[in-house]
C-alpha cells in the first residue's frame, strides 16, 4: 500500500511538471510567434531562405509566401516604405533556367495525374501563389552579354546556354556544333542537312513561286513551325521578309527554344497536346513540320484540325517526314490513313517531291458543304469560338469560314509590307472603323520616337533584338519598330478584346497571355519589355504587382531595358523596388499630349549581376 501511495505522488509531481512546461512553452510560442509574425508582415520576401528547394517540401520554401495585400496598391503615401524588401533572395543556381509554368518538378511534387501519351506533361501547369519561388533567377556561371544580331543567327556563347548534348545527338544533321567557347549553327535540320536556305528555296520551287522565294511576292508572311528544333528554318525565313512562330515543347531536347531565342529568332514554348495553341484562328499562311515526330492521326486527327484552325484560307501545310516518301509497311499505312484524313478535311496536294508533301487548305466552304452527311471530322458547332484560346481544349472539328471570308474567297489581306498599315479585314469583328488603325499607328509612331530619344545614350543600332509588347492592343507599337532590326512578341490579354487576330492580319506575331502567371519562355530571353498599363491591369485583377516585377526580371536579359507606361502611382511603386531587383532608372517622361491620358513613361535598365554578388547583397 505504501508503495502505491509513493507511485501516486510521483505521478502527481510528473503531471504538475508537464503542465508547467506546457505553460512555459506556450508563452514562448506566443511571444516569439508574435515577433515572427510582425517580421513576416514587414516583408515576406526577406524571409525566403537562400538556396531553399523550389516549390516547398524540405526547406520551408512556403514560409511567409502570402504577399502583403498592400503590394497590389499603387496609391500609398510616400512614407509607407515598410513593405519594400531591402533585397530579394537569389534562387539556387539550379533554377537558372526556371520556367515556372512548365516545370517538371512542380508536376512531380503536385502529383498531377496527366496523360503522357497526350503530352499533358508538356502543357502549362502553374504553381499556386503559395508555392511560387519568389526570388531572382541568377544567370549561369560565366554568362556574357549575348552575341548581337545578325551574327547571333549563326553563333552564341556556350556559357549562356551550357548545354551541348544536342550538338552530339544531332551531329549528323548539322543542327549545332561546339567550337571553342561558342556554339555554331550551320543551318541544318533533320530533313535539310545541307542548309535551311536551300530547303526553303526548294519549297518555293515546288509551289512554282517566282524566283524560288517562299514569300510569294508578299502573300506569305506569317508561318508556324511546329517541332522547330533550334529554329534554323525560321532563322533563314527572315531574309525573305517572312516571320515564323517557332514552337517546341520543353521535352527531351530541352533547350531548343532557349537556343532559338538566344540566337534572336522568334520562338515560343508550346506543344500540340490537349489545349489550343495561344493564337487566333486564321493566323498563318503556312504551317511546317520537318520530322516533328507528331502523331497526326491520333484522336480523330485533332492535331491536324488544330493546324486547320490556325491556317488562313488557301494556307499551306509543308510536311517533310518518312511517311511522305518511305516504302516500308508502317509508313505506307500512315500515309494512306493521313491522306484519307486530309481529303475529308478538304485539303488538296499542292506539290509532292522527294521527302516532302505540301497540302493546301480550301479558300471557301464549298467543299465542306459538298461532303456526304456524317463525314468525319464534322464541322465545329456554331457556338464554338475559334479565337478563344486561353486554356481552351482542342476540338476534333473543322472550323468553317465566316460570311466575310466566303465573300472575299480568301483572307482579303494585302501583301506584305502593305498589310502592316492597311486596315485588317477583321476590324469589323470589333466594330472598329478603318481610321482607328491609322490614328493608332500615328500615336505609337510618335511614342516610339520619344522612347528612342530617351534611350539614345544607352543603345546602339544592334543593342536590341528580342522585344515584347506586354499589352499589344492593335500592334501599332510593333508596327512603329519596322525600321529597326528587331522582332516583337505581341501579347494580348486573355480577358480583353481578342485583338491578336488583327495583329496577325497586320503581318505581325504574338500570343495570348494572363500576366497573373509566368510566360512560356526561358529566363533571359528578351532585350526590351514594353508594359503599357500592364501593372494597372494586374492590380485590378487582384494579382501581385511584386510577382509581376519578378517575372519581368526573369524574362529580361542582363543589361536590357523595360519601358513602363502607366499612371504616376504605378511608377512610384516600381521605383521602390529598383535596388531590390538590381535595376536602375534611365529616364522618366510625363504626358505630352491628350492621347497620353496622364500616363508617365519610366525607362529602366537591368544591371548585370551574378549570384555571388547577389548573395552578399541579401545577407
Amino acid at each position: 500500500m505504501t508503495r502505491g501511495r509513493a507511485d501516486g505522488a510521483q505521478k502527481t509531481r510528473l503531471i504538475t511538471a508537464l503542465c508547467l512546461a506546457t505553460i512555459v512553452l506556450g508563452f514562448l510560442f506566443v511571444y516569439y510567434g508574435s515577433l515572427f509574425g510582425a517580421r513576416v508582415e514587414r516583408g515576406t520576401s526577406t524571409l525566403r531562405k537562400l538556396g531553399s528547394s523550389y516549390l516547398g517540401g524540405d526547406e520551408e520554401s512556403d514560409l511567409g509566401s502570402k504577399q502583403d495585400e498592400s503590394s497590389n496598391k499603387f496609391g500609398q503615401e510616400d512614407g509607407e516604405d515598410d513593405i519594400t524588401p531591402k533585397s530579394f533572395p537569389v534562387c539556387d543556381d539550379r533554377h537558372s533556367e526556371l520556367i515556372p509554368c512548365l516545370d517538371r518538378h512542380l508536376i512531380y511534387q503536385m502529383r498531377l495525374k496527366l496523360d503522357l501519351s497526350l503530352m499533358e506533361h508538356y502543357e502549362r501547369h502553374c504553381p499556386q501563389p503559395e508555392r511560387r519561388l519568389n526570388c531572382l533567377i541568377p544567370p549561369p556561371s560565366g554568362y556574357k552579354v549575348p552575341v548581337k544580331w545578325p551574327r547571333s543567327r549563326d553563333e552564341v556563347w556556350q556559357a549562356n546556354i551550357p548545354h551541348t548534348h544536342l550538338a552530339k545527338e544531332k551531329s549528323d544533321q548539322n543542327w549545332m556544333v561546339v567550337k571553342g567557347d561558342k556554339i555554331v549553327f550551320p543551318g541544318g535540320g533533320t530533313h535539310f542537312h545541307y542548309g535551311a536556305d536551300k530547303y526553303i528555296a526548294s519549297l518555293a520551287n515546288m509551289l512554282n513561286f517566282s524566283r524560288n522565294n517562299l514569300n510569294n511576292e508578299g502573300k506569305i508572311r506569317t508561318v508556324l513551325d511546329v517541332g522547330c528544333g533550334v529554329a534554323s528554318f525560321g532563322a533563314y525565313l527572315l531574309s525573305s521578309d517572312i516571320i515564323a512562330m517557332s514552337v517546341a515543347p520543353n521535352d527531351v531536347h530541352q533547350n531548343q527554344i532557349q537556343f532559338a531565342l538566344e540566337r534572336g529568332i522568334p520562338a515560343y514554348l508550346g506543344v500540340l497536346g490537349t489545349k489550343r495553341l495561344p493564337y487566333p484562328s486564321r493566323s498563318f499562311e503556312l504551317a511546317h513540320c520537318s520530322r516533328c515526330r507528331i502523331d497526326w492521326l491520333q484522336r480523330d486527327g485533332i492535331l491536324l484540325l488544330e493546324l486547320d484552325r490556325l491556317l488562313r484560307p488557301g494556307g499551306y501545310f509543308a510536311y517533310s517526314s518518312p511517311e511522305a516518301y518511305a516504302q516500308d509497311e508502317e509508313d505506307l499505312r500512315i500515309w494512306k490513313e493521313m491522306s484519307a484524313l486530309v481529303e475529308r478535311m478538304c485539303w488538296k496536294i499542292a506539290a509532292k517531291r522527294n521527302q516532302t508533301v505540301i497540302w493546301v487548305k480550301p479558300l471557301t466552304n464549298d467543299c465542306y458543304n459538298e461532303r456526304e452527311p456524317g463525314t468525319q471530322p464534322p464541322l465545329c458547332r456554331s457556338d464554338d469560338d475559334p479565337d478563344a484560346v486561353w486554356n481552351v481544349n482542342m476540338e476534333a472539328c473543322i472550323t468553317p469560314y465566316s460570311e466575310q471570308v466566303e465573300r472575299t474567297k480568301g483572307s482579303g489581306l494585302a501583301p506584305w509590307p502593305a498589310r502592316l498599315t492597311s486596315p485588317p479585314p477583321r476590324l469589323a469583328d470589333f466594330g472598329y472603323s478603318n481610321e482607328i488603325i491609322e490614328k493608332d499607328t500615328e500615336i505609337w509612331q510618335r511614342r516610339v520616337a520619344s522612347y528612342w530619344n530617351l534611350l539614345d545614350s544607352k543603345i546602339k543600332a544592334n543593342t536590341l533584338r528580342n522585344v515584347m509588347d506586354m499589352k499589344a492592343h492593335l500592334g501599332s507599337f510593333a508596327a512603329a519598330l519596322k525600321g529597326k532590326d528587331v522582332w516583337v512578341m505581341n501579347v494580348a490579354p486573355e480577358d480583353g478584346p481578342n485583338t491578336l487576330k488583327l495583329i496577325y492580319d497586320r503581318g505581325l506575331i504574338g500570343s495570348v497571355h494572363n500576366w497573373c502567371e509566368a510566360y512560356s519562355t526561358y529566363p533571359r530571353t528578351y532585350d526590351l519589355l514594353h508594359a503599357w498599363t500592364v501593372f494597372s491591369d494586374v492590380g485590378k485583377k487582384g494579382c501581385s504587382a511584386e510577382d509581376l516585377l519578378l517575372e519581368m526580371d526573369r524574362l529580361l536579359r542582363p543589361s536590357s531595358f523595360i519601358i513602363v507606361r502607366d499612371k504616376r502611382p504605378v511608377i512610384e511603386f516600381i521605383k521602390k523596388y529598383l535596388t531590390a531587383l538590381h535595376w536602375e532608372a534611365v529616364a522618366t517622361s510625363d504626358p505630352v499630349s491628350e492621347q497620353d491620358d496622364d500616363e508617365t513613361v519610366f525607362i529602366i535598365q537591368k544591371k548585370m549581376w551574378f549570384s555571388s554578388e547577389s548573395l552578399k547583397d541579401s545577407e
